[in-house]
């Protein structure tokens, strides 16, 4: 059975574990701490990071390199569309998610907020900054405002049918949703989208996930927030 390096709180580790779940391929999930910097994980992936994707054929490093090695090894990999233009639009909103809304958002706020606790000092941890944490809480209503002008014109992100712009916008939405700092009442459309997403058993185990000493508000798990 292939084995993903992980960290339960990665968005792109989620990423590609939604993908692997969405597309029914199992896989043994390996929990890794990429700030400890293991000198074993290290002879992996030189970079330290993760996801790492371990099959008995090689190793693929980089939750994109997986990404790609998935969607050319499933047969008929629904969320990606056949017409070019579809494409280059789930292409491009999943490159928005994975690095605007990363280093925006999700950096500031999912880092701060839970990451360094857990982080040694030699590692970079620390209390988080506050302002910090602000600045990507006004960087999420900017870019809730962009999802909420996108799903006024179209079912799912890219378009009409679900895809993977859906699936990593939702692995990026996962871990923010977990420090409780999502004000859903004031994005319903966001909140319904979100919830359809929920619903999919690939999404499951990502609920179920949690951290030591951090418990995620009472909504993380609702299907019906």
């Amino acid at each position: 059975m292939a084995s993903l390096f992980h960290y339960v709180l990665c968005p792109f580790s989620r990423k590609v574990r939604l993908l692997f779940s969405e597309y029914k391929q199992e896989v043994e999930l390996v929990d890794e701490r990429p700030w400890e910097r293991r000198l074993d994980f290290l002879m992996l992936n030189p970079s330290g990071e993760v996801p790492v994707l371990m099959l008995d054929s090689g190793m693929v490093a980089g939750h994109y390199a997986i990404t790609e090695w998935m969607h050319e090894s499933v047969a008929s990999p629904y969320l990606m569309a056949d017409d070019p233009m579809t494409r280059a639009e789930i292409r491009r909103l999943t490159a928005w998610f994975d690095d605007k809304f990363n280093t925006e958002v999700g950096q500031l706020i999912v880092h701060e907020k839970i990451d360094r606790r857990f982080m040694g000092a030699q590692y970079g941890g620390g209390d988080p900054d506050i302002n910090v944490v602000r600045a990507g809480l006004h960087n999420l209503n900017m870019h809730f405002s962009y999802m909420r002008h996108l799903l006024d014109q179209r079912d799912w992100l890219a378009g009409d049918q679900l895809s993977l712009a859906d699936i990593t916008a939702a692995a990026h939405i996962s871990c923010v949703d977990y420090t409780g700092d999502i004000a859903w009442q004031k994005w319903p459309e966001i909140r319904d989208w979100y919830a359809r997403i929920k619903s999919r058993p690939c999404f499951r185990p990502l609920l179920a996930d949690h951290i030591a000493g951090f418990k995620p508000p009472a909504h993380y798990v609702d299907l019906d927030f």
